[in-house]
């Protein structure tokens, strides 16, 4: 039986996954009329997927648009075609001697306001076709460089090749891409080894269900209770 319910599920979601395949089970797990995500994670990266329900998804946008946190991993000295290890490797170089402080100042340089050109391997559309399925097709189609915020970024552990870093961001803003770019200003390569979204829209990894504890509460008739219910049901 089709529900009406409509408000916000904080999902938990698993890596090798896409985030539509997740609003497909969560539509299909809850009997919901109408589903949907504010927001991309890669199939790789993990964390805090909005799915708005019902009335709800009138707010996608809202989402969208809103800060986030990340966890992510940087591997030094390989660049890949869709900067993060699902890619084809297009160069490698040998990591330089870098100290902790260098490392730091690196990253704390990307702070503020600045420009970022999406990769060419991303969901934004070209004449309505995304521009991943363009690129498989030999296709690099290049956006133009947009605004992005870095509102907080610090590092959190080093073992070279490997740094993991935290960073509080616009919206918009593709964490691969942060890791290429670092990758350069610190004379070398790089791409992004693993991804995790701690944040989005005000909802923290704390808060967020994963889809098989959202299975447990639907059978169980408490799933409502996740439910965030962020305006009226009317």
């Amino acid at each position: 039986m089709e529900n009406n319910e409509s408000g916000v599920l904080i999902i938990d979601k698993p890596k090798d996954i896409t985030s539509s395949r997740v609003v497909s089970i969560v539509k299909r797990t809850i009997c919901a009329k109408k589903v949907g995500h504010a927001g991309t994670l890669d199939p790789i990266a993990t964390g805090v997927l909005i799915c708005c329900i019902n009335n709800a998804t009138k707010l996608s946008s809202q989402f969208l648009q809103s800060n986030k946190i990340y966890e992510a991993v940087l591997h030094l000295g390989i660049e890949t075609d869709t900067q993060d290890l699902t890619g084809k490797i297009t160069g490698e170089c040998r990591v330089p001697e870098l100290t902790e402080n260098k490392i730091t100042n690196v990253f704390k340089s990307f702070e503020g306001e600045g420009e970022q050109i999406p990769p060419i391997y991303s969901a934004l559309k070209h004449n309505g076709v995304p521009l991943y399925k363009l690129a498989r097709k030999g296709i690099a189609i290049q956006k133009e460089k947009r605004r992005i915020f870095l509102k907080n970024i610090n590092v959190i552990s080093i073992d070279l090749p490997y740094i993991k870093f935290e960073v509080e961001c616009s919206g918009g803003t593709y964490i691969r891409t942060l890791c290429s770019d670092i990758g350069k200003k610190l004379d070398c390569l790089g791409h992004m080894k693993e991804l995790k979204r701690t944040m989005a829209g005000g909802f923290f990894t704390r808060e967020a269900i994963t889809l098989e504890e959202l299975k447990q509460f639907y059978n169980n008739g408490t799933w409502t209770q996740k439910l965030v219910k962020t305006f009226s049901n009317k």
